[in-house]
């Protein structure tokens, strides 16, 4: 029997495991987040308007490589069955909210996220376990009214750059630039193999030391060294 049972948000796998595990660990083991820093709002009205646009066109014409199918679902909650790994005396259960689920031509389904960003190669390696946990999740559903999408054949991307402004008569305007599909690799036994470096820290007595980039450790360790 399983000490613990932790909750992991994908959103966490792509930032907070990778700047601070120490904070990572606070945050999941004992219920004490960072503050939290507040996202600019228009991220997500430029997320809501490229998908109210772009479900009512096929996949294949969103940008060169996506995938070939029609828009299924966005926004939909995951929660995985619990996970336990042989050696490690606590399990984990993946839950969060995905963005897109495209319902494939060819069969299967595709999880997509939507990005405002800097089109680079560097995004689909930030956000690939964030991908695939939202993958493991729908194909090993929890009971109970959570997205179950069986088999996950592809995962990626779709990320829009804005480049240029052009104003608009009536107090308008408007954003133009490129969209461009990068592909995520999915592997489940890469994927496995994270979560079980994740549980051996997680069952660790005391928190790991603070990732070297963590401002938010460095802030910490300043002001107890200088009592502020």
């Amino acid at each position: 029997m399983a000490d613990k049972s932790y909750k992991l948000r994908p959103s966490d796998f792509g930032f907070l495991w990778d700047e601070c595990p120490r904070c990572f660990y606070l945050k999941v083991a004992r219920d004490a987040p960072r503050p939290p820093v507040p996202f600019p709002r228009i991220f997500n009205q430029i997320d809501e308007a490229m998908k109210a646009s772009l479900q009512k066109i096929p996949s294949a014409d969103w940008a060169t490589g996506t995938p070939a199918g029609r828009f299924h679902q966005a926004d939909g909650w995951v929660q995985s069955v619990p996970v336990t790994l042989p050696g490690r005396k606590s399990s984990c259960f993946i839950r969060g909210i995905f963005d897109t689920v495209l319902a494939l031509d060819a069969g299967g389904y595709a999880v997509v996220d939507f990005k405002t960003s800097t089109i680079s190669d560097r995004n689909a390696v930030k956000y690939g376990r964030q991908l695939n946990a939202y993958a493991f999740a729908m194909e090993r559903p929890a009971p109970g009214d959570y997205v179950s999408a069986t088999p996950v054949n592809a995962l990626g991307l779709l990320v829009y750059e804005p480049k240029s402004f052009a104003p608009a008569p009536g107090n308008r305007a408007g954003l133009a630039g490129e969209l461009a599909w990068l592909p995520v690799t999915k592997n489940d036994d890469t994927f496995v193999k994270f979560l079980d470096g994740v549980l051996a820290v997680l069952d660790l007595d005391e928190p790991p030391p603070p990732g070297g980039a963590c401002p938010y450790c460095r802030y910490r360790e300043t002001s107890r060294v200088k009592g502020w």
